[in-house]
């Protein structure tokens, strides 16, 4: 098993809700990554870009990336900042400009209704539609703080009912058979 980033580490201090998080995205999500066929020089970069997707939440205010309850329509807006928070802080490190494509589209949605920028279909990095997959499954299998972890089969479902929507359709089988 591989050690966090201490990126990963330092956010994971800092929402202790997500403690463990970091690490089992990566690792599921460079596993999809070799069951899609993903060349091995590549997986190093989604390594790093999993470990990093959330780092823009270190600029994220306590007040709403802590808060316990529903967030308003201004705090999701503020929430939905992160992605390009993190190309800020990272867009200027050359050897992670391919590991940006995660932190950058992770939120991106195959129908187009994803942020920061509405991407449609193939127009998302590859990296992203695997990753988002990924940190769907792990979100909702996770206990929080406003809600308890969802089954399997309840998470199983949900993703299959977001394939073609949230999720590039391929991958979700693909996903769907490795799991």
């Amino acid at each position: 098993m591989m050690k966090p980033s201490k990126a990963g580490r330092a956010l994971e201090l800092r929402d202790q809700e997500t403690e463990g998080h970091t690490q089992r995205v990566t690792e599921m999500t460079i596993e999809l990554a070799r069951a899609y066929g993903v060349p091995e020089e590549e997986i190093a970069h989604i390594r790093r870009g999993a470990l990093l997707h959330d780092i823009g939440k270190m600029g994220i205010p306590d007040s709403i990336l802590l808060k316990s309850g529903e967030l308003t329509e201004e705090e999701r807006e503020i929430m939905r900042m992160h992605p390009v928070l993190a190309y800020r802080m990272l867009s200027d490190i050359s050897f992670l400009r391919k590991a940006m494509e995660i932190p950058y589209y992770h939120h991106e949605h195959w129908d187009g209704s994803g942020y920061p920028f509405g991407l449609k279909g193939e127009k998302i990095p590859l990296a992203a539609r695997l990753f988002a997959i990924v940190d769907v499954w792990d979100a909702l299998r996770s206990d929080r703080p406003y809600r308890k972890a969802w089954s399997r089969a309840e998470v199983i479902e949900y993703i299959r009912s977001l394939s073609g929507k949230q999720f590039d359709p391929h991958i979700v089988e693909i996903f769907l058979k490795m799991i």
